[in-house]
């Protein structure tokens, strides 16, 4: 497959201008807001820090 490798900044301008026109410049803060938190929760869970959470939010709500 001849697309796959490096991507240049030429490639990321493209797709940060079609996101763009797509989603138009009043929706980017909140689409970019959601995206953060996606990948910080995904993070998380590999990591098994929202079980550690969890379970720390039980015990505080049995006090």
């Amino acid at each position: 497959m001849p697309f796959i490798g490096k991507i240049g900044w030429m490639e990321v301008a493209l797709i940060l201008g079609i996101i763009l026109l797509i989603f138009g410049p009043g929706k980017l803060p909140g689409l970019s807001r959601a995206v953060g938190e996606t990948i910080k929760n995904y993070k998380n869970s590999l990591s098994g820090k929202d079980e550690e959470k969890s379970s720390e939010e039980e015990q505080e709500a049995k006090d």
